[in-house]
């Protein structure tokens, strides 16, 4: 398993970072991501579409606004990756390579 660097890059911003953990706990819609972290609507759809691209939400229609969810499956995927690479890490004597 290798490591998603497209995932990882997008989990890496402040912003993105605190709308995933606002959508752990129920599904969004732009004008609520807008108020619980106080950034500008242009901003968070900019932010929501990345993480649409990168896998990790999916939209859901609802009347006019759009509702975002996590995939739980993605975020899976991510953790995996990681804890794979800190698995190897602990398995492995980890030799110095020659300069």
């Amino acid at each position: 398993m290798s490591l998603d660097a497209d995932v990882l890059r997008v989990l890496a911003d402040p912003l993105r970072a605190r709308i995933v953990e606002l959508l752990a706990d129920e599904a969004l819609c732009t004008c609520h991501l807008v108020e619980e972290t106080g950034a500008k609507q242009t901003n968070i759809s900019n932010h929501l579409r990345l993480l649409r691209e990168a896998g990790l939400v999916e939209t859901e229609p609802c009347g006019r606004f759009t509702y975002y969810r996590l995939v739980p499956e993605a975020l899976d995927r991510a953790a995996g990756s990681l804890t794979a690479l800190a698995d190897k890490v602990r398995t492995t004597d980890q030799p110095r390579r020659p300069c």
